[in-house]
C-alpha cells in the first residue's frame, strides 16, 4: 500500500464502501488513523475491533498483504466466514498462506484506482443505512473493549506514547526500534499518511531505530522525528549517537526504560510462570548521563508529573536529545493472541 503510493485510492475506496479499515505493522499510516472507519492494527497485537471485525466479517480484500502469521493467528480460523479478495502485486504471495477466493495480480494503487473507476461508471452505490448493522456492532466492540490501561503512581508507556502524540499533532516521523515499544507506539500514535512510521517488520531487528530516525533526519530536515525505543533496543546502535551530534541532527528519542527485554520477559511471565532467563536489564546505564557524555541532551522522567516536562523540553531543544522514561516495569503489551491461537481469542489484561 504504501510503496505503491496506493493511500488515496484506498481511502476512497473505503469510503465509498463504508467500509471499516484496518492494517498490519508495515501498513499503518495507508489509512487516516483518525478517521471513523479505521479500526486500528489487526493481529497477535491488535486492536480487539479489528481481530473481532476480522472474525466476523463476510468479505474480506486484502490489498498488498502477505497474511504473516503475526496477522493471522490460527491460519484455520482466520476470517472463517469471509470469502476473500487478495491484490498483490506478487503472484506468489496470493493463497501462499490464506486460500483466496478472488485473485487479482497487480500493482496496489491501480488495481484500487480501477476499482474506484468501474464504481464510476457502473454507477455502484454504498449507502450508510445498508452498513449500519455492521457499524453498529464494530461501535460496539469499540466502546466496550477498547484499547485501556490504568495508570498508577508509576509511569505506563501507554501514557508516554499518548502525550507524545497530543504533543506533537501527529506531525512527525516515527520510527522505533522492535519488541514493546514497537507496539505500543503502533497502538497508541496515530499515523493519518504514509511514510510516517518507520519500523522493522518481518524480521525485527533490534536496533533499526535510531539509525532510521537519522536517515529520516538526513532526509527530512525541517521535519519532527522520534525514535520510539526500549532500553534493550536503543544499546545496539547506541554509538551512532556520536553521529546525529556530529551532523546536529537533531533527532529525538524516547527510551521506553523497564529495565527488561521486555517483550521477551512478557512471554517469560505468560508462558514460562515468570521463569526469567537473560531478560533483566536492571543495571543498565543512565541513558541521561551516556546522552551528555556523547554531547547530546539528556533527560529523566521517573514520575507521571515528570512526563510532560521531559518530552515538552526534548521536542522543544534544537538539537539531538534522549529522554529517558523509567517505566512500570512489568507493564505487558495487550491485547495479546498466544500463538496458535485465533485472532479472535485475545488476552485482554
Amino acid at each position: 500500500m504504501i510503496l505503491s503510493g496506493a493511500s488515496g485510492e484506498l481511502t476512497k475506496f473505503a469510503k465509498k464502501m463504508y467500509a471499516p479499515v484496518t492494517a498490519s505493522l508495515m501498513g499503518l499510516g495507508s489509512f487516516p488513523g483518525t478517521d471513523p472507519l479505521w479500526l486500528g492494527m489487526l493481529g497477535m497485537h491488535g486492536t480487539y475491533r479489528a481481530n473481532m471485525a476480522i472474525g466476523a466479517c463476510d468479505l474480506l480484500i486484502g490489498v498488498g498483504v502477505r497474511f504473516d502469521d503475526r496477522v493471522t493467528g490460527k491460519v484455520e480460523a482466520f476470517a472463517p466466514h469471509a470469502k476473500i479478495i487478495h491484490i498483490d502485486i506478487d503472484p506468489t504471495s496470493i493463497s501462499k498462506n490464506i486460500p483466496v477466493t478472488v485473485p487479482i495480480v497487480g500493482d496496489c494503487r491501480r488495481s484500487l484506482k480501477r476499482l474506484n473507476d468501474l464504481l464510476v461508471q457502473e454507477k455502484v452505490r454504498f449507502t450508510k443505512k445498508r452498513r449500519k448493522p455492521w457499524l453498529d456492532q464494530i461501535e460496539t466492540w469499540k466502546r466496550t473493549t477498547p484499547l485501556r490501561y490504568e495508570q498508577g503512581k508509576a509511569i505506563k508507556p501507554q501514557y508516554v506514547i499518548e502525550r507524545l502524540y497530543a504533543l506533537t499533532k501527529g506531525d512527525a516521523i516515527i520510527t522505533t526500534e522492535v519488541g514493546q515499544n514497537q507496539m505500543w507506539a503502533a497502538q497508541y500514535y496515530h499515523f493519518n499518511r504514509p511514510n510516517c512510521l518507520i519500523t522493522s517488520g518481518g524480521l525485527g531487528c533490534m536496533g533499526f531505530g535510531f539509525p532510521a530516525a537519522i536517515g529520516a533526519q538526513t532526509a527530512q530536515p525541517d521535519a519532527l522525528v522520534v525514535d520510539v525505543a526500549g532500553d534493550g533496543s536503543i544499546q545496539m546502535n547506541i554509538q551512532e549517537l556520536a553521529t546525529a551530534v556530529q551532523y546536529a541532527l537533531p533527532v529525538k528519542v524516547v527510551i521506553l526504560n523497564n529495565r527488561y527485554l521486555g517483550m521477551v520477559r512478557q512471554w517469560q511471565e505468560l508462558f514460562y510462570k515468570k521463569r526469567y532467563s537473560e531478560t533483566d536489564m536492571s543495571h543498565a546505564p543512565d541513558f541521561s548521563k551516556v546522552a551528555e557524555a556523547y554531547g547530546a541532551l539528556g533527560l529523566k522522567a521517573t514520575t507521571v508529573e515528570d512526563v510532560d516536562t521531559v518530552l515538552k523540553k526534548g521536542l522543544k531543544h534544537p538539537g539531538p536529545v534522549f529522554m529517558d522514561f523509567w517505566v512500570d516495569r512489568e507493564e505487558g503489551v495487550y491485547p495479546m493472541v498466544p500463538a496458535g491461537a485465533p485472532i479472535t481469542e485475545m488476552l485482554l489484561v
